[in-house]
């Protein structure tokens, strides 16, 4: 820094020649010299030969005008200025005056020499008889060297402070803005110039309508005086000018309000537009039905609306709705649209999902993949069809797969955030090397659970029958067709039943596709088997199986073992339930079979009610130890076919019972759980009495939900069971209330309460896919149907207001 100093006290005529030769190309590598040369080769080159030396090392490279001078955030030295902050801010301030007062940008910059008159340079002079008042307060205690070192050091921050920051100092007035000036609009302007206030708070002139872009006076004093010269003389100031003045105002208002009316009502009728297109997805109905409404609420307006003065504004809005075919097709894919839309939000936020995939045959033998998403939002777990994916060509592993991570990539989702799979157990899903399971696997990069769909399983068991059984299904079905397949027998069979005044009106057909149907038709057949043997004697059909009794005791066996199954299947069903409770009924019902079998091994029957009555209407002999054989062999496939699941039982219950929860017998594999931060939260959340007693109550409450499931099962009432509340949000409102210090731990609860139990959801939206595109509507294109099914089975609801707004209204034809 002393030989930074003596450099800088250098007076001589060929130091300033130098200084002045030479400023241009150091203008243009300053960035470069800062960077590669360093900081005292540069101080020293200002003041000698041996900055020639230095822009020697840029010989080969072509010199560049720079035309941005702003600040670089990873130079030193254009941060120079900013580093000196620790020198104190009262310096930089006073600094940064004395520049502004003294800066002049001229060709040539060189520091005031003898030679050199003052009055042409823009750098500081070293001498200390021109000191800037920073320096006189710095210099005040320091010895001669130090002040010529500081000296130095301003001058050099001066010499190389950006210029655009130095121009910016020296025009800031100029270079202001106004919106900066908070400029406000005044009233008196309207009654002197004619202008008013707009909403976006700039001046608008109520002659001509033009805006201008500023609030100042001036401007519209210019644009009245230039512009309206007539108005000015003919309305002088005054009252004249005033009445003038109001007036205008009053058509400008009125217009105004004429215009926001017609934007509002054009709004209106698009939103209702979208009501009646999203009601006609949901119910899977065709998009010309949008006529056929139309035409029925103009013919019950006409009536209901008869006595109303307005009823003339009444039908006319209802005739501009637009509901043509084509106009119901596109609302449908844009509020389609915007539901994906705010699935993939709340999917980018979550820090797990899981997904449950199915697949079938649409009405054109076309292969369609349901991908269902579930995962815990800001508002509750949600399980949503996030797509509905064609398949051109095969239906491999490799193909679903494929299909479905393109889906998933396509919407910017993580993979790595899937922590469980959930399928039908199908080849192509669950192959080992190229099933879809296997596939997504190995693009994933963390472990994942995978489990087969627990009621296509309990399915599964429940077709363990034995060879003889089975056989009794298929008789019972045979006959029920030879009543039903022709039309005579089969009115003349419903007559028969309303004579005999029977429980039911008609016998039911088996649906092989869903088997769950096999007990209700076993059921209605039972019920009638007295009418049935009665009306086939009459017709002449012969059924020597009807009058043997081993058959009738495995028929109404089946009949009581399916009923059970049936009541086990509904509770499966449907949503909200968590893997950990589904698990919980299917080993319930493992110990119930256990039971029945305990029941024929004490020979008293008290489960089995149809066979009970049979035995003591006719004195039956029951083969106990057939009927003992059979139930236990569906208990060992229950066993075997969910052990997956009962592996996972301890992490599975962690959502209910985290209190009881052993830290060694939880999976945290898939979750990404920092598991020494977990023990200590485990730890802290068991000793604190508001947060544990939170755990106890909710154990409370899902034990009055499922009171209520019991007796609403008992009798029947299964439609009833969508009413009560979910155990789901039961869970999730208890964890949501858990502050997040507990983050490792809600992050497992949340984790766990994503896991989809069985691929039920995607069943469902194939039953919507088949209502949908049908045999009348096989045209239906892959998008359309996709947009149609996902309206039908999503829970969110389409932003109404903000797809209005981005229609243009339209009448209908």
């Amino acid at each position: 820094m002393a030989a930074a100093a003596a450099a800088a006290q250098c007076r001589s005529p060929r130091c300033a020649a130098e200084r002045r030769g030479f400023r241009r190309e150091l203008d243009s590598w300053r960035h470069r010299l800062m960077h590669c040369v360093g900081f005292e080769s540069i101080l020293e080159g200002l003041y000698g030969p041996r900055l020639r030396r230095d822009l020697s090392l840029f010989e080969d490279c072509e010199p560049e005008e720079l035309t941005d001078w702003s600040m670089d955030e990873n130079c030193s030295f254009c941060n120079l200025q900013r580093e000196a902050d620790s020198r104190g801010r009262k310096r930089d301030s006073e600094l940064e005056t004395w520049m502004r007062e003294n800066h002049r940008s001229t060709a040539a910059c060189t520091p005031p020499t003898e030679d050199v008159p003052a009055t042409k340079d823009c750098v500081p002079s070293l001498d200390s008889s021109q000191s800037t008042p920073t320096e006189e307060l710095s210099s005040q205690g320091q010895s001669n060297t130090e002040k010529i070192e500081y000296q130095a050091e301003n001058y050099l921050n001066t010499l190389f402070r950006k210029k655009g920051a130095m121009f910016d100092m020296a025009t800031k007035k100029k270079q202001r803005k106004t919106e900066d000036e908070n400029r406000e609009f005044k009233v008196e302007w309207t009654e002197t110039f004619a202008f008013i206030q707009n909403l976006n708070g700039l001046p608008t002139c109520l002659i001509c309508q033009e805006k201008l872009a500023h609030n100042k006076k001036s401007n519209l004093e210019r644009h009245f005086t230039t512009k309206h010269v007539s108005f000015s003389t003919k309305y002088p100031v005054g009252d004249a000018r005033k009445k003038a003045v109001e007036e205008l105002q009053k058509s400008q208002e009125k217009s105004s309000s004429v215009f926001n009316y017609g934007m509002q009502s054009s709004n209106n009728v698009n939103i209702a537009s979208f009501v009646v297109s999203q009601e006609i997805a949901k119910r899977g109905k065709p998009y010309t039905d949008g006529e056929y409404i139309k035409s029925c609420f103009i013919n019950v307006s006409e009536k209901l609306f008869r006595d109303f003065k307005n009823k003339g504004d009444i039908l006319k809005k209802i005739k501009e709705l637009p509901l043509s075919a084509k106009t119901v097709k596109d609302r449908t894919v844009k509020m389609s649209s915007n539901i994906t839309d705010q699935q993939v939000e709340d999917l980018k936020l979550v820090s797990s999902l899981s997904i449950a995939v199915d697949e079938s045959c649409d009405i054109n033998n076309t292969a369609q993949v349901s991908l269902f998403v579930r995962f815990v939002s800001s508002t509750g777990p949600k399980e949503e069809l996030l797509g509905l994916l064609p398949l051109k060509g095969q239906t491999s592993g490799e193909d679903i797969a494929n299909s479905v991570i393109e889906c998933i990539e396509r919407h910017h989702i993580p993979l790595d955030k899937i922590v469980s799979i959930s399928t039908d157990g199908a080849k192509s899903m669950t192959d080992v090397r190229n099933g879809f399971v296997d596939i997504l696997k190995e693009k994933i990069n963390h472990e994942i659970l995978t489990y087969h769909c627990i009621i296509h399983q309990e399915a599964l068991c429940a077709q363990t029958f034995p060879e003889e059984i089975c056989k009794v299904m298929e008789l019972v079905i045979n006959m029920i067709n030879s009543i039903i397949a022709k039309a005579p027998n089969h009115c003349q069979f419903k007559e028969f039943l309303v004579e005999m005044e029977s429980e039911y009106p008609d016998l039911l057909l088996h649906n092989k596709v869903r088997w769950i149907s096999r007990g209700n038709v076993l059921k209605h057949f039972a019920s009638l088997l007295t009418e049935i043997k009665a009306f086939l004697l009459e017709k002449g059909v012969h059924y020597p199986e009807l009058m043997n009794d081993q058959w009738i005791q495995k028929f109404y066996f089946m009949v009581d073992v399916t009923s059970h199954l049936n009541q086990l299947n509904h509770k499966l069903r449907g949503k909200g339930n968590t893997v950990f409770s589904m698990l919980e009924e299917v080993i319930s019902f493992e110990n119930k079979l256990s039971l029945f079998a305990q029941d024929f091994e004490r020979e008293t029957l008290i489960h089995f009610p149809s066979l009970l009555k049979h035995r003591q209407e006719n004195n039956s002999d029951i083969d106990i130890c057939y009927f003992k054989t059979t139930l236990l062999n569906m208990r060992e496939a229950f066993l075997n076919r969910f052990k997956e699941l009962r592996n996972s039982k301890a992490t599975l219950a962690f959502v209910k019972k985290p209190l009881n929860a052993t830290v060694t017998e939880l999976n945290f594999s898939p979750f990404n759980i920092d598991i020494g931060n977990f023990e200590m939260q485990l730890l802290d959340l068991k000793n604190k009495e508001l947060w544990s007693s939170k755990f106890e109550r909710l154990c409370a409450d899902i034990e009055i939900l499922e009171k209520n499931k019991c007796e609403l099962s008992s009798q029947h009432k299964w439609s009833a069971l969508k009413h009560l509340e979910k155990e789901d949000m039961l869970i999730f409102n208890t964890w949501n209330s858990i502050p997040d210090s507990y983050n490792q731990l809600k992050k497992l609860a949340f984790a766990v309460l994503s896991l989809f139990g069985s691929t039920y959801l995607c069943e469902q939206s194939f039953s919507s896919m088949n209502l949908i595109k049908s045999k009348l509507r096989s045209r239906l294109i892959d998008e359309n149907l996709e947009s149609r099914v996902k309206l039908k089975t999503t829970t969110y609801k389409p932003d109404l207001p903000k797809l209005s707004k981005e229609m243009q209204g339209h009448c209908s034809h």
